[in-house]
């Protein structure tokens, strides 16, 4: 077996599952859920019609690249929302569709670190355990970038060693933020560019919530929109990857891209090409659906800001918590420890929320997850307030 299987770490929900291990809820309070980051609105009726109208396809191969037409919606969507010049995100050299931002995220990794070097993929904490594991899968080694509120939960830069940035080879930026729902802004990211420049690694920008914001005058710029604001056209050293499974919510589809560097590119499709990820037609053509349509989107924006308005006040009463600047998650202090926050709360009002420090990785002896916890507001506005108002009455308990 690959000796690197041993390095992994369990993932987040198989530790919140031993840490609930005898658990007895209350039997008269409904379960409600903010621990997973699954979208729980409506998938739209329009893209749901086009795979019903389309599995004559299933009896197609699909192509690796997938078809000229959905990687043109891709391109029109990405320049249109970053405001990209145009022609300058090419369908044919700068569009990879792939199966979700988890698949395309951990096979790039797989295609672009070369083990043969000291190897370092560099990574905010908290973070999204993929990076993670396709970084210890390739054979490169994690560094961790904490991300706290001493610094508006982004990656202090300016303080990461030389000797790190020597043996970097990917760096991993996630923006808007998961867990914190932090907007990395553009000059931060145009320094990020210069640090690639200057020490040959690659940026690779999890945007995968970029379309979930509050102001719809004011939507978060993306990595390829600071490239643009550069004159840097060629998105040198720069890849990101979206996803329709927050934005559309289809997260079955399993349906987002990579985009950016060509060079890259060319060979990650190479990569793929023997990797085997696919996507099957009628998911393309219910992809170019719903990249071509906004109206459901912003529908989705107003349910969740809904959602933030009328929870984030309740929760004041007893907690430190602020609004995110995009994304769909709470990431609010604890008056206990994290882990006992959440198995007390899922016994006492059968509310279920993740502990921080399953998000993080303790270093030198800090973790940044820790006496934090992770609240999804996926539930539908009703079940988000009564999870609220359940909150409030256990911390007040405590």
């Amino acid at each position: 077996m690959n000796p690197n299987l041993s390095r992994l770490h369990p993932y987040p929900f198989e530790k919140l599952a031993r840490l609930k291990a005898g658990v007895v809820t209350p039997s008269d309070l409904s379960a409600i859920s903010l621990g997973i980051g699954e979208p729980k609105h409506p998938s739209p009726a329009f893209v749901k019609q086009v795979i019903a109208d389309n599995l004559d396809r299933l009896a197609n191969y699909p192509t690796t690249k997938g078809t000229d037409e959905l990687r043109e919606a891709i391109a029109a969507w990405a320049t249109r929302r970053f405001q990209l010049a145009p022609g300058s995100l090419t369908a044919s050299d700068h569009i990879v569709p792939v199966n979700g931002t988890r698949e395309g995220i951990f096979s790039l990794v797989q295609a672009v670190i070369d083990a043969t070097h000291n190897a370092t993929v560099v990574s905010p904490n908290p973070f999204y355990q993929i990076y993670e594991g396709a970084a210890l899968l390739a054979g490169a080694t994690p560094h961790y970038l904490a991300c706290d509120a001493s610094n508006g939960f982004i990656p202090d830069f300016g303080q990461v060693p030389a000797s790190v940035w020597k043996n970097c080879q990917i760096l991993f930026l996630c923006s808007p933020g998961n867990p914190s729902g932090a907007v990395i802004p553009r000059a931060t990211l145009a320094r990020v560019i210069e640090l690639a420049d200057e020490h040959d690694f690659l940026v690779a920008s999890d945007e995968c919530y970029s379309e979930l914001y509050p102001d719809e005058s004011q939507p978060p710029e993306g990595l390829l929109q600071t490239c643009a604001a550069l004159g840097r056209d060629d998105y040198a050293r720069c890849v990101v990857f979206h996803s329709l499974s927050k934005r559309s919510n289809l997260p079955g589809l399993r349906s987002g891209f990579v985009a950016g560097d060509a060079r890259v590119l060319k060979e990650f499709l190479r990569y793929r090409t023997y990797h085997g990820s696919a996507m099957p037609v009628q998911h393309q053509l219910a992809s170019i659906a719903a990249w071509h349509d906004e109206d459901h989107v912003r529908e989705n924006r107003a349910a969740y800001r809904a959602k933030f308005e009328a929870v984030v006040p309740i929760l004041r009463e007893v907690m430190t918590v602020d609004y995110p600047d995009a994304g769909f998650y709470l990431w609010p202090q604890t008056p206990v420890d994290d882990e006992t926050f959440a198995r007390e709360l899922s016994a006492r009002q059968n509310v279920h929320v993740l502990p921080g420090r399953y998000l993080s990785r303790a270093v030198d002896d800090y973790n940044p997850g820790e006496y934090r916890v992770r609240m999804a507001l996926v539930a539908p506005l009703e079940e988000c307030v009564e999870a609220a108002h359940r909150i409030v009455t256990f911390v007040k308990g405590l």
